[in-house]
This record gives C-alpha cells, structure tokens and sequence, in this order.
C-alpha cells in the first residue's frame, strides 16, 4: 500500500519517482486543496455517521416474528424478567434517570420525552395524597396503516407485563390497566394468558418480584373507536363514559382515571422501559440521532415486495428502510409515488422528498411531515392519489365523536370537497379553500382529531396541486366548462341543464 504524505502534489509525487494511480492522485489532489483552504483555528470535519443496520444482539423484541412462545418460560429464556427485583428496588428516581438519560420519546405519535411524562406523576407531597395512581397503557391502536403494538402483544406480552411493572413503579402507581382494542382477539387472549402466568410466579400482584412492592395489572377491552386513542377519551371509555375528549387542564397527572393520578403511555414507550433500565440509558441513546434517540418498530405497508414489520434504528434513511427490509418497492424505486411515513395522519410525501429522508421526529418534521407511529404506507405510480387520501377523509369523517364544531362540521365538509375532487368537479380556487378550511380546523379541537384529518389534505394540495387541476381542466372539458358553485356541473350535450354532483 502506498504511503503519501496529505498535502503532496502529484508534480512531487512524480520528482520523487512514486507511481501514483489515477485515484491517488484525486485523492492527493484534493486533500492538498482541503489542507490549503483550511484556517489554523479549524477542526477536521467530522465524519458523517450513518444510521440503519441494526445487530440482532441490540434488538429489543426478540420475538417480532414469533420464532419461539409468548409463554413466560420461553420469556425468560430470552431475557424478559431478568434482575426486574432489582430494578424496581433502585427506586422510582434512579428509573426515571435512567429513562430521561436513554433520551426516549414516546412512540405513540406524539413524541413527549417519556422521562419528563413519568416524572410529573411525582410532584412534591405525593406521598400524602393517600389516594391510588394508575398506569393506563394505550393498546387501541386504531391509527391505519400501523400494526407494531399488536405484534408486541400478540409475540412479545411479557415484556409489556414486565413494561408496565417498571414504568408503574418509575410512577409510584398501584395498578396498570391495558386498554386494549376490541377487535384484537387473539392479542387480548396472548395479553390476559400472561397476566395470569406473571401472577402465578409471583412476578406481580402483592409483593411483586420479591421486591415489597404491590401491583397489579388488568386488561380492559375497548368498543373499537377510533378517537379512544387519544388519552383522555380512553380514560373516559375506561370509566364507562362514551369516548369524548377531556378538556385540558386538568392534566391526567393530576387527575385522571377515576379522578386519580394517572399517566397513559403507549405501549411500545412501556414495553422497551425494562431492557433500558437493565442495559443502561447511554446504550439506547447510542442509537439514532440527538433528540431522537433509540431503536423503533417501523410497520411498512403498501406497494412494497415484502410488507412487514420490523425493529430498526432511529434516523434510518426511508429508502435504506424499504430496500432492506421489503424488497424494495414495485416495479423498482423509481416507480414509487408517494409515501405517507407515519400513518394516516401525517402529511404525504412525494418521492423526491423520500429519496433522502431519515426516519425520525426531527427530520420528519423538518420535511413538513411527522414520525407519528411510524407506520410507513407505500404508493407507487398505480396509485389514485386523490381517491387515497379521499378515503381517509371518509374515515376521519366517521370516527370524529361530534364534541367541537370545527371537527365535526369540517370533517364532513371536506370529505364532501374531496368526494367532488375525486371526479374533477371543482374549481381551481376551491384547491385554496380547502386549504384554508384545515387551517381553520387545525389547533381549534379539544383533542388532534381535527389535525389528524386536516394534515393528510393539506399534504396532497402541498405536493400534488397539479393532480387536482389537471382533473378539473379535463372534466371541464368533458361537461362542456369549468363546474360552477356547489359542483354543478355543465350538461355538455345540453349547455343551458346543470348536472348536480350526486350525478
């Protein structure tokens, strides 16, 4: 191997008789051009790190694909319940710490630091309350396109229980309850057959783990709607109620379940707590980038060769994502569309936008979208782009619970507005005002049902105006001229008759 020096020149190369190749001498060339650029008071750039390829050693969920039982012996096996009396005799502070130093965000959608959320449920005085705290994990997980918590509950329920033990005493809570969606049969049998094996081996319940701490866990079954996901219309199903919004403040911190105390985590945020406590904070925040730290189920779907679900770092570049773990998209990547990376209500985004976008909050965030669940749904160019984001209109319109007029009212409304743009029937100036009506419903709701359905628009009028025109220019052509107020249409053999939408 050849030895030069960083700033030789390939004339000295060549007086000094050194046989350089044609790479060397680029390299040469432009490492003398760094060198004579670069002040004294400089620094050498930093290496760009890259993010991805996650080791089977560091994988959380051991189990994502069902390679051994959800049993507890086979748990155990695998790591689930190890040294748990000592994590949770190192006391409420030293768990927090540890969580806060892992740089965990919450993996429900929003992203709260987990650390900050736990630690409100002990202000000063806590201790003289007397009254109980409750643990409530969210498991409803109606958001489509995301499928990553019933896998966890379906494959991996011990680490939930073992989750909900720690992130319980991290809070000083005397009970979790798993609010689990309805429609997960099979999850909610996997989840309640662990309960009662962790109970069985003393693991929870008075005294758990041997550690003289009491808790206990319950399972609750949810009616399927879509808006109990949000935690205090869970909280309100919980107790019996319909599933509306609570107006906030009171937070439930302060009160919550029952009137209580109460924290409602995600199950993910809950299930990892454990494997971070026993392996250290600095471990997971090793992964991924600052502020986004960690490892995370990233659930692909759509127009991919192999749709699954699968534990990656944080920051991982989408399309390093879809190529390694789907097989790449179909027909190839430059076929891809769109993609919407974080479930349903996050913004769309085109593929020019997806050829280097990481997959995390910040980077999300920064390309007018968001992580959210994670749940990345693939379209390629066979896709009706209006229709698909059309029929996400309609389903935000019939899961809204009807409790603020801007959610209720502009919900139907642009299902309405996109019914019509679906066909061509409108007028290039209604493009603004519906962008203007999610504006007016975006940040005007009790709860982010009205963003939820106000961003997947607001991303298509963003990236794919030109779609949208293009449907009315031909239907005017079609009708005889451009709809008029309402969607009425011209009758382009008879010009003087309108025809209505419905038609």
């Amino acid at each position: 191997m050849l030895s030069v020096r960083p700033a030789i020149t390939h004339a000295a190369a060549s007086r000094l008789l050194i046989p350089l190749t044609t790479s060397a001498v680029r390299l040469a060339a432009t490492t003398a051009t760094k060198a004579s650029s670069r002040g004294l008071a400089t620094v050498a750039d930093a290496p760009k790190k890259t993010y991805g390829g996650l080791k089977d050693q560091d994988r959380i969920f051991q189990n994502l694909y069902g390679h051994h039982g959800a049993d507890l012996k086979s748990a155990m096996k695998y790591g689930d319940w190890h040294k748990t009396k000592e994590i949770i005799q190192k006391g409420d502070n030293w768990i927090i710490s540890e969580i806060k130093k892992s740089g965990l965000r919450g993996r429900g959608g929003a992203g709260f630091p987990s650390g900050l959320k736990w630690s409100f449920m002990n202000p000063p005085g806590w201790e003289k309350a007397g009254v109980p705290r409750y643990l409530v994990v969210n498991a409803d997980e109606g958001e489509p396109g995301t499928c990553k918590d019933r896998e966890i509950m379906r494959k991996d329920p011990h680490k939930l229980i073992e989750g909900c033990l720690v992130a319980g005493r991290a809070m000083n809570a005397t009970a979790a309850y798993i609010y689990i969606r309805g429609e997960f049969y099979h999850e909610a049998t996997a989840v309640q057959r662990a309960i009662q094996e962790a109970y069985a081996a003393g693991l929870i319940g008075k005294n758990a783990c041997g550690s003289g701490y009491d808790f206990d866990v319950y399972l609750h079954r949810g009616m399927g709607a879509y808006v109990c996901g949000e935690e205090t219309s869970l909280i309100e199903s919980l107790e019996g109620k319909p599933g509306k919004p609570r107006l906030k403040p009171p937070f439930p911190a302060a009160v919550g379940l029952f009137g209580c105390p109460s924290t409602v985590a995600n199950v993910e945020t809950v299930a990892v707590a454990p494997t971070i406590c026993r392996r250290g904070g600095e471990w997971f925040d090793s992964f991924g980038r600052d502020r986004n730290s960690g490892t995370k189920l990233f659930c692909i779907s759509g127009h991919v060769n192999n749709p699954c679900t699968v534990e990656e770092e944080m920051s991982i570049p989408l399309r390093e994502l879809i190529d390694r773990h789907c097989g790449g998209v179909k027909g190839g990547w430059d076929n891809l569309l769109a993609v919407i990376p974080g479930g349903s209500s996050t913004p769309v985004l085109p593929k020019h936008i997806c050829d280097d976008v990481l997959m995390d909050f910040d980077a999300l965030k920064d390309a007018q979208s968001g992580l959210g669940t994670a749940a990345v749904i693939v379209m390629d160019k066979s896709t009706d782009i209006v229709r698909a984001i059309s029929r996400l209109s309609k389903f935000y319109k019939h899961e809204s619970c009807g409790q603020c007029t801007p959610c209720r009212e502009g919900s139907k409304w642009t299902y309405q507005i996109m019914q019509r743009f679906e066909k061509g029937m409108g007028r290039a100036r209604e493009i603004d005002m519906l962008q203007e009506l999610t504006k007016q419903v975006e940040g005007h709701t009790i709860c982010a049902l009205g963003e939820a359905f106000a961003w997947p628009l607001q991303g298509l009028i963003r990236h794919f105006r030109p779609e949208l025109e293009a449907r009315m220019q031909e239907f005017a052509k079609i009708s005889g001229g451009e709809v008029k107020a309402g969607g009425w249409a011209h009758n382009a053999d008879k010009k003087e008759e309108l025809i209505s939408p419905g038609q």
